[in-house]
Order: C-alpha cells, then structure tokens, then sequence
C-alpha cells in the first residue's frame, strides 16, 4: 500500500508503516495539481494542518482509503466529501492533549504575570521591576469554553491552583462538568462575565467561527482571554481593539485565523497580547505520540479493521473487534440477498440482532449490513459511506436488539422494505465461525453464504427441482450445495443453489418459462458487481 504524507511528521510513524511493508512517500510542498497526481494512487493520507484535503482530492484519489489527522482539528479536511467517497478520516486527538494543555497553562501564566514583555525589557537593558503588576491565579475565577479532552486537562490544573472553575459547553451535563470541579453554566455570556481568565478549547466549525467577537470580549471586560485551541475562533480585530483600549487586561494567543500569521496583524502590535506560533502540539513527545498514532490507524484501516479515531465511520475498542468480526461479512451478505430478493425500492431497513450479539456492540455490523444492502444499488459503497447513502435516499434505517434468541446462540436479520412489502434474511455463526445463512423470507434454510448463487421460489410440485437441476447441467453449471425449504406440502418453496459458476440470461430465461417457477435470482456473494433477475 502507498501512504502519501504532505506534512512533517515523526519518524516514529512513518518507520511504523514501513516496518508493516507499506510504502511511505513525502511531498511537503505539493499543492494544486501536483498534489493531485502524487495522491492518484495513494492508499491512505496523513496530513497535518498544513494540506487542505479538499472534494478535488477525493475526486483523483480512487484508491484512498483513510486520511490519517496527525493531530486533533480537521477543518482542513472536507469530511463530507470523504464520507461520500468512502473514505475513512481519523485524527489522533490523545497524543498532543497533554502538550496542548500545559501550553494553555503556561499562556495563562505569561498573560497574567507579563512575562514575555518583562523578558524583553531586560534583554533590552531595562530595568522595569516597578512597571509590572501581576495578577495571582489562585482564588480567580476560570471560565472554560469547551470542556473536550484539552479543556479537561486545564480544567485539572488549574483547578489544583485554587482556581474557582466555570463551564460553558453545550454537549455535556452537569454531571460530567462537577467530576472536574467545575460548574457548568447553560450560557456563554455567563461564563465569561464571571471569569477572570478564560480559555478556549472548541473546535472550529461554522457555529463556533466568530463565536467571541466585540460584544463578547466587552462582557469578558476586565480579565484575560487565552486561545490555544483553532484560529476564526476569536475575532482577532475585536480582541487587539479590547486589549489596546483596556477592556481585557490582557490576552494570550497561540492560534490565528491565517497562518502563518501576517506581519500585518493588529494582534503583534499589542504590547499586553502574548503571542506564540501555533506551539501548542509542539513537543518532542506530543509529536512522535500523534505520529504513531496516526500511523496504527492507518495500518488498522488496511487491515480492515476498526479505526479507533475515525471521525466518519463506526469505531469500535481493540479489545471488542474480535467478538464482532465475525458477523461483518455475515451482515453484509444478508443484506445484499435481501436488497435483490425484494427486488424493489427500499424504503427501510432493520437490523435485529438476537442472543449473544447482542450485548455487543454491533454499530459496525449495522454499517457492514447497510454496505450490503446498497452494494447492488451504488458504486464503491463501504461502511463509511454506506449510512450516508442511506440518508440521502431517504431509507430510514433501525437498529434492535433481544438477548434471547430460541434456535441459535446469535442470530442476524436483515429486513428490507418498501411500504407493505418486507424481505428478511436471517444469519448465525455455527462452530469454529461458520457463517450460514438460515432463514429467508420465512422459510428455514441451511444455506453457506460464498461464492455464485441461484435462489428459486417454486411451487411445491413433484419435478421441479429435478427440472432445475436439468437447466443448470445443460448450461455446465455444477451444483456445489442445495438447500430447500416450503411452507407447506404442495405449497410454495424456495432453494438456494450454491453454484460453481454463475447463471447466465439465458438460464434465467428457461428457468422463467415454467409455469412451476415463481422466480429465480441470481447473487455473487463475494463480490458487489450483483445483479438479479425476476420471470
């Protein structure tokens, strides 16, 4: 496999991939349509914030199949577009969270005690002890906007100082805010008009680009403001003007909407404005921890496994794959027999897992049966598009779960429908992982889901197998395995005929001219160019 890195990163990841027999190219000047040559054949990316991963390079990347953030933010990356394409994006947001941290803290600390400006004055061979009045941060009050994994790490130092803690996030209770010591506040202005020092840890995404601007930084009023989190954050003009005019005490900024930064910017001309470029993740170990972690990512994607940090796509702990694995196939086969069996628009699809599948947790499995269902239906669909697909076709999809199952220690059922008219296919695991498929539309079947398949809907009539039979040895295809069920004597059956070789029209066809014959579908189970045809 061809891993393209656009970005610098540590050795440590790139060996890793090498190590693992992959090939690793670097390019950290490529742009415009060079980049889109080096990355036509490329199987994964790994990106810093330096490369914007745009729709066009999705669009030249046929083969890609993850795009490893050797970091936390992505709004370099356009995550729609790779979920269209089928590509998985994953970031390494633990392996510079301690690095990002103590930055944080340390801005704190240099805005609050002047010290960068002091340095200055006395490498300049001033003596200005009396011009510096610090501020303690033991016993203020810290306003954390954004409690993620970063703003928990500041919340746990700085609350160690003696630091009163307040929180505004939307997306946690108040519960989780209180195992922190802090209180969570419903409102961004509440927060800020009771700090005395506030912090910014969300990402940047449309509803928090410009989310503190003039009439927040005036509510903020007199305390500092650090950003260590993503530039377009914190409107830049706004926070120069209230430090200049002495509405913030100070502030400290580590993160810019452009980078590298103009020489232009109001905020270097601010003597009470610490600035730092973009040091955050810089660390000898936050960098080698994102660049390993990036790169096992990567590496588990190639293995068809579940990307711990995939952003786009079900994830699942190391620990559990194992108990799920199995049933990825499983499901995806039940669905793509159902999908063409029903042979129709598909309004819903329900995946229900019974007995011991379903204390697990099968969010992959779901996606694999969903990959199955429009496998037929869509190009290059996998379990990173497939929910998406899914969405844009207006097909409701349900998830549910017994734990007790009657016939089978698990069980599988894939149910497609469109209004009144359902199709189920049922799936377990016999011994030593052997998967069967053992029940369609109803009918108990024993059937091993591989290779070329002919399902038979028949009248239950004296005959009509030995006449199937007949059709395909005419036609050279050997019967590898049959499997028949009825419903009741001289009622309606079905079989399914695991084939050495698939049908053709034309077997079809004959097989359609009986009367005795309801209909006949053929389906490759291991492969997704699927077709069907109904007499």
């Amino acid at each position: 496999m061809k891993v393209l890195v656009t970005d610098p990163v540590d050795d440590a990841g790139l060996d890793l991939l090498r190590d693992g027999g992959h090939t690793v190219e670097t390019g950290y000047d490529l742009e415009g349509e060079a980049l889109l040559d080096a990355v036509a054949d490329a199987n994964a990316m790994i990106v810093r914030s330096g490369t914007d991963v745009t729709e066009a390079v999705f669009e030249a990347a046929e083969e890609l199949v993850i795009v490893g953030r050797a970091g936390i933010g992505v709004d370099n990356i356009d995550v729609d577009a790779a979920t269209r394409h089928g590509v998985i994006v994953a970031n390494a947001p633990e392996g510079n969270v301690r690095a990002a941290a103590e930055h944080t803290v340390a801005m704190a600390f240099a805005a609050a005690r002047s010290i960068p400006q002091a340095h200055v004055r006395l490498t300049d061979g001033e003596w200005a002890k009396s011009e510096y009045l610090g501020t303690e941060l033991n016993g203020s009050t810290l306003g954390i906007v954004g409690l993620g994994r970063v703003g928990q790490e500041v919340a746990k130092r700085l609350d160690g100082l003696g630091m009163e803690l307040v929180v505004y996030d939307p997306y946690i209770n108040e519960e989780r805010a209180a195992q922190f010591g802090a209180e969570l506040v419903s409102d961004l202005d509440d927060c800020l008009a009771r700090a005395d020092v506030v912090t910014i840890h969300t990402p940047l995404l449309p509803e928090t680009e410009g989310m503190i601007g003039a009439a927040e930084l005036e509510t903020l009023g007199d305390a500092f403001l650090v950003n260590c989190a993503r530039g377009g954050i914190v409107d830049e003009d706004a926070l120069a003007a209230a430090v200049a005019d002495g509405t913030l005490r100070g502030a400290a900024v580590d993160v810019f909407a452009d980078e590298p930064v103009s020489p232009d910017s109001p905020l270097l001309d601010v003597d009470d404005i610490v600035v730092t470029p973009h040091l955050g993740a810089s660390t000898r170990a936050a960098q080698e921890n994102v660049a390993v972690d990036t790169a096992e990512q990567v590496l588990a994607a190639f293995r068809d496994e579940p990307v711990a940090n995939a952003l786009n796509a079900p994830s699942l702990d190391e620990a559990a794959f194992p108990a799920v694995k199995p049933y990825l196939d499983l499901a995806d086969t039940a669905g793509r027999i159902a999908v063409q069996l029903l042979d129709d628009r598909i309004g819903e699809v329900e995946v229900h897992y019974q007995g011991e599948i379903a204390t697990e947790d099968v969010e992959l499995v779901t996606a694999s049966a969903l990959r199955g269902v429009f496998g037929s239906l869509e190009y290059e669909v996998n379990a990173v598009n497939a929910p998406r697909i899914a969405e844009d076709r207006g097909v409701e999809v349900t998830e549910s779960k017994t734990r007790q199952s009657a016939d089978f220690r698990s069980l599988v059922t894939v149910t497609v429908r469109d209004g009144d008219d359902e199709l189920s296919v049922c799936g377990t695991l016999f011994a030593d992982d052997d998967p069967r498929v053992v029940r369609i539309d109803g009918y108990r079947v024993d059937a091993r889901p591989y290779g070329e398949a002919l399902v038979v809907r028949n009248q239950d009539k004296p005959g009509v197998i030995g006449f199937i039979g007949s059709v395909l040895g005419d036609a050279e295809v050997n019967i590898a395995g049959m499997y028949n069920a009825r419903e009741t004597r001289g009622g309606e059956a079905l079989t399914v005929y695991n084939l050495d070789d698939p049908v053709t029209d034309d077997v079809l066809a004959e097989l359609s001219e009986d009367d005795r014959i309801v209909e006949a579908t053929r389906i490759s189970l291991d492969q997704d160019d699927t077709e069907s045809r109904r007499p």
